[in-house]
């Protein structure tokens, strides 16, 4: 880690961050319309306040250091329970997972501070949190922009589809 920046856990007091961090991601990427954007803090905050305290969700913030109010980046995962299923083993051996895995959210930098490498520092910090938590599988939704980093911590692409409702008729 960068001497400049600390990595602090989220506490319940910093959920409205996190859901606004969560509506600024969406916006960005432009699947957000301005219209709902307080709907989506306010259920964020809605759920976190019930998934953080439960250990659901856990979150990290980067801060400068000496500024621990200052927040610039941030990441999460919700955690949750999955059927056991097969999955990549070292030197191409298959395992089995059966425990948790984690949804990685909420990946976000402010403008100022980005292209600064702290998206990629969270991260790395996430990923190493999951395997000393007994984490099995990490997953996440990549966005355009964020694609090249997540392949470059070691993330593919894989067969996930997502339904999007019933086929219009021909």
């Amino acid at each position: 880690m960068p001497d400049s920046f600390v990595i602090r856990r989220i506490d319940i007091a910093d959920v409205p961050i996190v859901a606004r961090h969560r509506a600024e991601m969406f916006q960005d990427m432009g699947r957000l319309p301005r219209e709902q954007y307080t709907a989506l803090v306010e259920r964020t905050i809605e759920r976190l306040r019930l998934w953080v305290p439960a250990g659901e969700y856990v979150g990290w913030f980067v801060t400068p250091a000496g500024q621990p109010s200052e927040v610039v980046a941030g990441a999460g995962v919700q955690l949750r329970r999955v059927q056991p299923h097969p999955r990549p083993g070292p030197e191409g051996s298959v395992a089995l997972a059966v425990g948790r895995q984690a949804l990685v959210v909420n990946v976000f930098t402010e403008k100022p501070w980005r292209r600064r490498g702290l998206a990629k520092l969270v991260m790395r910090h996430t990923i190493g949190w999951c395997k000393e938590n007994g984490v099995e599988t990490i997953v996440l939704h990549a966005s355009d922009e964020g694609r090249p980093l997540y392949e470059q911590l070691g993330f593919v692409a894989t067969n996930e589809m997502r339904f999007m409702g019933e086929p219009k008729s021909p």
